[in-house]
């Protein structure tokens, strides 16, 4: 790149930035002119947190997995076994990277009381953010600035299932999501972009998988610093644990078996559904197979969605489905991208009817929770009789017809028209700007 090229560029950066500011505050000014709505948002959020409180007092929510994460970080902080313990009625193991235990220490430094509490706070406003991020990637530009929007929007979402059984179990899905929704939804050629996506790989594997993404894509400097966060993370990790280091990546990373049983409800990954599927509770090869085919069409039609369409955060999102579909176990709270799911498919739908009996369809789907209505205590999961089967694995049943469907609708498609919000070429850019100053 040229030195013109660059300056064109930066001012073009500039430019961008500058309108974005002066659509937040007009946004702003407006919510603020408008108090009725923000405070029937605010409201509803109120309402449907106290509906959640009122849900606890009845049945308590056991929030185990936090409960594993301060384990893990005061096995960090004291020099603990961190791959020894079981903790919970449960007896839940450690199962993530030893870096994120060194990031759950501060967990340790709270009652576990207050840390609920802090949990469901927290949780909340990552469900806020990545809401906003949906949109914003959706290109639904009013509803990502608009507060009252984003807060009935979090108040509803709350009741979606996987977004639920994240608070429910204190997880840490929805900050995953908005480290890599965020880090990717930024224009290429940012810096460091892919650095908080191989952060996130660092914290919790299954994220690796949007490096690889980035670079089936061509963008290779962002999938190289997607690795760079990832190395980071290790070395880090075996800088202050490196017993557990090694042990975790020789070992533990190997077994998964630690995670929990692949064939309950609760795993809603193509192999719970083959399992299920099969009354088999190992399905061993049929599965690897399966994953295999599963794992190289889902990138494939990432990549084919990219280049064909231009559209990003939809290629984002089927390279995250599909790492949901091929991980040997995907509970079913890891399906928070359902949100953004949802936010895609909502700028699709604009006075389109069918398109909004699909995006009712599928809120539906994430909301009806047909996976704990059918039978599935003991090993009852593996005796569903075939009409029950749906119901049991909703989740990996939308992610392959998602699949499908953006095969069929990319397979005459044109070469990939402009987009915007990507970055152009520096010399359009220097056009730009400079009818941008003419203007």
């Amino acid at each position: 790149m040229s030195a013109a090229d660059g300056a064109g560029f930066r001012t073009w950066r500039r430019t961008v930035r500058r309108t974005l500011k002066r659509t937040w505050r007009r946004t702003w000014a407006r919510d603020v002119a408008r108090p009725r709505r923000l405070a029937l948002a605010a409201a509803l959020l109120a309402v449907s947190f106290a509906g959640l409180w009122a849900l606890y007092e009845l049945v308590p929510l056991p929030m185990s997995d936090i409960v594993v994460y301060r384990a893990e970080g005061e096995a960090a902080a004291t020099g603990g076994d961190l791959y020894g313990f079981t903790v919970t009625k449960w007896h839940l193991p450690a199962t993530y990277p030893p870096f994120a235990a060194l990031l759950f220490i501060p967990t340790t430094w709270l009652s576990l009381t207050t840390l609920k509490v802090v949990c469901v706070l927290v949780n909340a406003a990552l469900l806020a953010l990545l809401i906003h991020l949906s949109c914003k990637a959706a290109r639904l530009r009013h509803a990502a600035g608009a507060v009252p929007a984003v807060l009935a929007a979090t108040a509803l979402g709350l009741w979606l299932e996987p977004v639920f059984q994240t608070f429910v179990f204190g997880q840490v899905n929805l900050a995953l999501a908005c480290l890599v929704l965020w880090d990717l939804s930024r224009p290429d050629g940012a810096r460091f972009k892919g650095f908080a996506t191989g952060i996130a790989a660092g914290i919790k594997l299954t994220p690796a998988i949007f490096a690889l993404y980035l670079l089936i894509t061509g963008r290779v400097k962002a999938a190289a610093t997607a690795l760079a966060g990832f190395t980071v993370s290790v070395l880090l990790g075996l800088l202050f644990l490196p017993g557990a280091s090694v042990e975790f990546w020789t070992r533990r990373m190997f077994e998964t078996g630690r995670v929990g049983k692949a064939w309950i409800v609760d795993n809603q990954s193509l192999q719970g559904l083959i399992a299920r599927l099969l009354h088999d509770p190992e399905p061993g090869m049929l599965w690897a197979v399966a994953a295999l085919l599963t794992g190289a069409a889902g990138l494939a039609v990432a990549r084919r969605v990219y280049l064909r369409r231009g559209l990003d955060a939809w290629g984002v999102l089927v390279t995250a489905v599909t790492a949901l579909l091929v991980s040997p176990i995907s509970w079913s709270h890891h399906w928070v991208w359902c949100v953004p799911l949802l936010a895609l498919l909502a700028a699709h739908a604009r006075d389109v009817l069918w398109r909004r009996a699909l995006l009712a369809a599928i809120t539906l789907a994430f909301t009806a929770r047909t996976l704990w209505i059918v039978p599935h205590a003991g090993d009852l999961d593996l005796h569903l009789p075939w009409w029950q089967q749906p119901l049991a694995s909703p989740y990996p049943l939308l992610g392959l017809a998602l699949l499908g469907a953006l095969v069929w609708w990319t397979r005459n498609a044109p070469a990939r028209p402009a987009e915007p919000g990507r970055i152009p070429p520096p010399r359009a850019a220097e056009r730009l700007s400079t009818r941008a100053g003419t203007g």
